[in-house]
């Protein structure tokens, strides 16, 4: 039984005739591939069973909650309950149904309540991994409609914001695109297939960014991007890029696979529409899209005061065609260490050329 269904089925039987008439909200959201919803048999093997968050108004409330749950069954339709040894709880004997509060419950995955709107800093110190399972996953029963009002805050970027991680991520392609032909042509078939990986990767992810969805960590990542509708017409060509025996193969499929991104991105209306077709990198023998002229064009139509500032601050120079803009937390730091951590990634705001203090609405 997938994890979403059998965790609603729990809460409908179990935890909320438990609860009684206690106001609270309830759902599955964050940490769990059940919450993405890809989990499968292999995902039994350890800490699976029925799981719920309870979310009640004050952290003084919590208390009577608590109490109420104390004779949840060992089991549920074959699945344990209480678990032993487990990765969460310190190891500890316990039950998967938390108890806390919508604003510490959000504010504990990405360092801020969206309930009390989110300002630029907010939006790109927060991994598109960590929203994805805050979007995702499913709501039980919510009364109040605490949980929807977070959840619709956090659903996409504001126009503006995603013109810049857009900007930043066809900024990250072609910074490396001309990598594949140069190091193919010196004899580095490994480099080669090695950035190719790379660029492929960026790519993906610039694709859930032309759909308007949020990334997943790595393990999920090409089974998420499978399901964009991009992906159809993406995919066969970053397969063959990753898969291809020599250089020249793999520019020819990167190449068609930025083709049909850049396409993608002038269909968004958000900036003036760049040429889609690839050149010739200078005067060698190499074909690239030239990413960065994604770069300019998005950047230039930011009227957004913060963003604006920060485009200025950082600086997206037209007359050199260089540009410096790292984007988010997440097109700037690729460590585990990080980005699983909300506090680590605030104090990562620096490396985003972010002022010290966030910036806020």
């Amino acid at each position: 039984m997938p994890g979403l269904q059998l965790s609603h089925r729990f809460y409908d039987q179990v935890v909320a005739p438990s609860l009684g008439d206690i106001p609270h909200s309830a759902g599955l959201l964050g940490d769990g591939s059940e919450v993405l919803g890809f989990d499968d048999e292999v995902s039994t093997d350890h800490d699976f069973g029925p799981r719920v968050q309870v979310f009640v108004a004050a952290e003084g409330d919590a208390a009577g909650v608590h109490r109420a749950l104390e004779q949840l069954p060992e089991y549920f339709e074959g699945f344990p309950v209480v678990h032993r040894n487990a990765d969460r709880f310190d190891g500890a004997e316990h039950h998967q149904v938390e108890v806390t509060t919508a604003a510490r419950f959000f504010t504990e995955r990405i360092g801020r309540d969206p309930a009390a709107g989110m300002g630029l800093a907010d939006w790109l110190t927060s991994p598109t991994q960590r929203l994805a399972t805050l979007v995702a996953g499913d709501v039980f029963h919510d009364p109040d409609g605490s949980l929807a009002l977070r959840r619709g805050a956090l659903r996409w970027y504001p126009d503006d914001v995603w013109r810049y991680a857009l900007a930043a991520a066809w900024l990250r392609v072609s910074q490396e695109e001309a990598f594949i032909g140069r190091t193919g042509a010196v004899g580095d078939d490994l480099g080669s297939a090695l950035v190719t990986a790379r660029v492929a990767r960026d790519l993906v992810r610039l694709a859930f960014l032309v759909e308007r969805r949020w990334a997943p960590y790595g393990k999920w990542l090409g089974t998420a991007f499978a399901r964009l509708p991009i992906a159809e017409r993406v995919g066969p060509h970053l397969r063959a890029a990753v898969s291809a025996g020599c250089w020249r193969e793999r520019e020819a499929a990167v190449c068609a696979a930025q083709r049909e991104l850049a396409v993608a991105t002038n269909r968004l209306g958000l900036a003036e529409e760049v040429d889609p077709e690839p050149r010739p990198f200078f005067d060698r023998d190499i074909l690239v899209l030239f990413g960065d002229r994604f770069t300019h064009a998005l950047a230039a139509h930011v009227a957004d005061p913060q963003v604006r500032a920060l485009i200025d601050r950082l600086g997206v120079r037209s007359h050199d065609r260089r540009a410096m803009l790292p984007g988010t937390i997440d097109q700037v730091v690729d460590s585990v260490e990080v980005l699983g951590h909300p506090d680590r990634c605030r104090n990562a705001a620096g490396l985003l050329g972010l002022q010290t203090e966030p910036d806020r609405p």
